[in-house]
């Protein structure tokens, strides 16, 4: 999900010389991995002849397909090489992340609101706005979501050619080019479709390649209990190891955060927020062949969404337990040092042999081009449907054929990939990739969800409510960030303690946008004319029909799998308290 990654580009001054050096059996596996990701987008492009074909992989995917498209397209380098340094900065805490801050709210999705994305036949959520509220709030969700995603396209970008400046020390702009051109190619070629199927491929290689860091850490440690000693012998007075037990108070743990900050900002409304309307990977799962499916896709994508800390989290873990004295960006700087920003690659140089060595490399660059396709997927479909479409209706009275939009979705893939290497290279301006992201999902992302969620759940909201609801969320999130940004000490009002980090300040930030969001559009609504009930059929729950599930065996319905994995989830908590 949102990546605290503060990869800074002033890192670039200090790395003179790179930490691995491929051997030809390394440069071997990756130029394999190119070829083949190219190869899967050419044979794809007999099967992507139709709008539904290119846009919405012609619905015709498994859940399981669906699924692991789900969880890959959020498992980019961003979430590799960041929540490792995130963990190594914040300890176990990072793993809210994935667990409460992405199980329930991927449970949710399946069970409450895939069915009215789903029955609804819509290309996109932009889309879904518009037939709930109508062109106003969908356009301005479209034009927020296509600039959000070629900045975060864009950041991905830059992620991954600094990862292989550190790593392998390939310049920036190779890095940036090819692997940006490889993916516009295959994605160009097949659409969503091809797209889908790299990312399951990704996702398989992500986990070969990332096992080698926490496998032979553990052993090193000697297994979870020898890492725990190790950290509390390195950083006595750290907690590091618990997850929620030192979160009664603001000042008893890493991150200067409450439970209130993680329960709420981060596991209502952020996680809520991304993994259900962010149509990032909520597209992956309108791919699927029918209702059943399209809710079974998110439960399995729980399922394997809770076992990625052990290749993203465990590896900072590890970093802690036997590589002490990382420091901060501006420390690493001055000093010459390593950033724990560098903790993956470390870890990678520490344990990679060859061949090993060429895989973790290739789950690296897979993880971007994972990351990528699904930004750049998401924006050409948003482009197409969502902005260019009803602006082009609305010049000239006259609908084109779905060739047409085709091949504007192919020209959107184009513009889009060119206008994310421009943000990438934007990006180095920045001095904290941590803070822009984390910043550009609370403007967009929280108050997305208020507008959603109350339109499939309340029947009384109206179009200027969600409309003006939406718009005021976004402004007062943006202006929550502008004021701390020119007033240090407004961190303390927002985030509710002098002790917040900027990731608590996020989280709280996202929260009071989304009551901003809520309160506006239900007052509005209020002052407005509803729609009949009529017209909300297969829109809003209580003004319509879903399907039975009553003659299916328990074991088939994607709720009995669902309590399943929330239990595990319960477990899990309780395991790591």
């Amino acid at each position: 999900m949102l990546n605290g990654f503060g990869l800074s580009a002033s890192l670039l001054l200090f790395q003179s010389t790179s930490l691995l050096s491929l051997g030809w059996v390394d440069s071997l596996v990756i130029v394999l991995y190119f070829l083949f990701v190219l190869g899967i987008g050419y044979y794809l492009l007999r099967f992507t002849k139709t709008g539904e074909d290119f846009f919405l992989a012609g619905r015709r995917m498994s859940s399981w397909v669906a699924g692991l498209s789900f969880v890959a397209a959020n498992l980019g380098s961003l979430e590799l090489m960041g929540w490792a340094a995130a963990s190594y900065q914040y300890g176990i805490l990072a793993t809210h992340w994935y667990w409460i801050g992405a199980i329930p709210a991927m449970l949710f999705l399946a069970l409450v609101m895939m069915p009215f994305y789903y029955i609804s036949k819509t290309h996109s959520v932009p889309g879904y706005l518009k037939l709930r509220y109508g062109e106003s709030a969908s356009m301005l969700s479209a034009v927020s979501f296509a600039f959000m995603t070629v900045l975060m396209s864009g950041i991905n970008m830059f992620a991954m050619a600094l990862v292989m400046k550190v790593i392998l020390g390939w310049s920036i702009d190779f890095s940036i080019w090819v692997s940006s051109i490889t993916v516009m190619v295959y994605v160009v070629l097949g659409g969503l479709l091809s797209a889908i199927f790299n990312e399951v491929l990704q996702f398989m290689l992500i986990w070969l390649g990332a096992l080698v860091i926490p496998v032979l850490g553990l052993i090193e440690a000697g297994g979870w209990s020898g890492m725990v000693a190790r950290i509390h012998a390195n950083f006595p007075a750290g907690n590091f190891t618990h997850l929620w037990s030192t979160l009664g108070s603001f000042n008893d743990n890493p991150m200067g955060i409450h439970w209130t900050g993680i329960v709420f900002g981060l596991g209502f409304i952020i996680s809520f927020g991304y993994w259900t309307t962010d149509f990032l990977v909520v597209q992956r799962l309108l791919s699927a062949k029918d209702l059943r499916s399209a809710k079974m896709a998110p439960v399995i994508g729980a399922g394997f969404k809770m076992m990625v800390p052990f290749i993203v989290i465990l590896p900072g873990l590890l970093g802690l337990a036997v590589m002490p004295g990382l420091l901060p960006q501006q420390q690493a700087i001055a000093t010459g040092g390593h950033s724990y920003n560098e903790v993956l690659p470390l870890m990678l140089a520490r344990y990679a042999g060859p061949g090993l060595l060429g895989l973790g490399v290739t789950a690296l660059i897979a993880g971007f081009m994972s990351g990528m396709a699904g930004n750049v997927t998401a924006f050409s479909t948003v482009w197409t449907y969502d902005i260019y479409r009803p602006a082009h209706l609305r010049l000239t009275k006259k609908e084109q054929p779905d060739q047409y939009y085709v091949k504007m979705g192919r020209w959107a893939t184009i513009v889009g990939v060119i206008i994310s290497i421009g943000t990438a290279y934007l990006v180095q301006q920045f001095a904290s990739i941590m803070d822009y992201v984390q910043a550009l999902f609370s403007f967009f992302i929280a108050p997305l969800f208020g507008t959603v969620i109350l339109g499939m759940l309340w029947k009384r909201a109206t179009g200027p409510g969600g409309f003006w609801g939406l718009l005021a969320g976004t402004v007062s999130s943006i202006g929550m960030y502008v004021w701390v940004k020119l007033d240090p000490g407004a961190l303390g009002i927002i985030a509710l303690s002098k002790y917040a980090k900027p990731m608590a300040d996020d989280m709280y930030r996202a929260l009071w946008c989304w009551l901003v969001t809520v309160i506006v559009t239900i007052v509005v609504s209020y002052l407005t004319t509803p729609r009949p009930e009529a017209e909300l059929n297969g829109l809003v729950r209580g003004c319509t029909v879903l399907p039975s599930e009553g003659d299916l065996p328990l074991v088939k319905r994607p709720i009995f799998w669902a309590g399943i994995v929330f239990a595990v989830l319960l477990a899990l908590n309780i395991i790591f308290w």
